[in-house]
């Protein structure tokens, strides 16, 4: 079982609820969403939620974020895989250059 400190952002109520958890990679991204709940309730002073109901927001916004969210996460997986590129290429050369001194050894 694992705490979780709820917050009512507009009553400023705090209560703890308590959920368990089978999987620590589904704790990990439950802990991760609640604190990027928190950073955005920090900067924007206001939750999804409260967006919605009020209309805050209309549909056309949602979607125009989701869209920019969705080419920022295509940008940060070509990032990643050059990222692996270079750490393979990296690699690769680190070997030769074992293999160049193994053989300078013998000689």
């Amino acid at each position: 079982m694992s705490s979780r400190e709820i917050s009512d952002a507009k009553s400023g109520i705090t209560s703890r609820k308590e959920y368990g958890f089978r999987d620590p990679v589904v704790r990990s991204v439950v802990d991760k969403f609640v604190s990027r709940s928190d950073v955005g309730y920090s900067k924007y002073g206001t939750t999804l939620d409260d967006e919605r109901r009020l209309k805050m927001k209309g549909l056309q916004k949602y979607l125009n974020d989701i869209q920019e969210e969705l080419m920022d996460a295509v940008l940060y997986i070509q990032s990643a895989r050059d990222e692996l590129q270079d750490l393979h290429e990296e690699s690769l050369i680190e070997k030769f250059n074992e293999g160049d001194r193994d053989e300078e050894a013998y000689i």
